[in-house]
């Protein structure tokens, strides 16, 4: 008898267990505000003190056409993608471009994001070698945005960012090489550091094509 109400006392808590381990499995993406879904609203969440000053606007315009489109209407060119906000929060459906867009003066706030290959310069660094050996070595970098949703969100300036990035990466690899290494492997430095920033970059939107020392 106490055998088997010890085995009924298990069981549970292997069921629970298992409940457990199935729920920690569970990869839970975070909430980070951007809806993708065309059929929401460019105006779901913005409150009523938004849409009042959403119905304020489209009076104003209608009140002041033709002077008004000067200001609301906008061109996307074919190498741009535009962010659209209104009051703040990014319109569902993402960047929009190319072509003309409609937007509200004192209430959308439109940024346009550069999509075309992107060069800079990563000035000389002076680098203390594995064989204790001072260099200075310098690079350039080729980066592109492909998200221009996170680019705007989640870093100011992505092409700083990048750069300080390449900087750093430049000297924490050439500090693990020899001065032989270097003179020898530039093509394979330079592939390393290129992964390693495409990798640093992804979470801003940028990948970094080619990176030559």
């Amino acid at each position: 008898m106490a055998a088997t109400s010890l085995k009924e006392e298990i069981r549970p808590f292997a069921s629970d267990r298992g409940t457990l381990q199935t729920a920690a499995t569970t990869v839970r993406m975070p909430n980070t505000g951007f809806s993708d879904d065309p059929r929401q609203s460019p105006n779901d969440g913005i409150g009523a003190c938004g849409w009042i000053l959403v119905v304020l606007s489209y009076i104003l315009v209608g009140l002041t056409v033709p002077f008004s489109l000067c200001l609301c209407i906008k061109v996307v060119q074919e190498y741009e993608r535009a962010v659209i906000l209104r009051l703040g929060r990014i319109i569902p459906g993402g960047a929009k471009g190319p072509g003309l867009f409609f937007i509200l003066p004192c209430v959308d706030t439109i940024i346009k994001v550069d999509l075309r290959t992107a060069t800079f310069n990563v000035p000389p660094q002076e680098v203390l070698t594995r064989d204790s050996v001072t260099v200075s070595v310098d690079a350039v970098v080729y980066s592109r945005v492909f998200n221009p949703v996170i680019s705007v969100t989640n870093v100011k300036n992505t092409q700083y960012a990048t750069q300080l990035l390449a900087q750093t990466s430049l000297r924490n690899i050439l500090g693990t090489k020899s001065l032989q290494e270097i003179l020898t492997d530039r093509e394979a430095i330079a592939a390393s550091m290129q992964s390693h920033l495409d990798e640093g970059t992804d979470p801003w939107g940028v990948k970094v094509e080619r990176v030559e020392m």
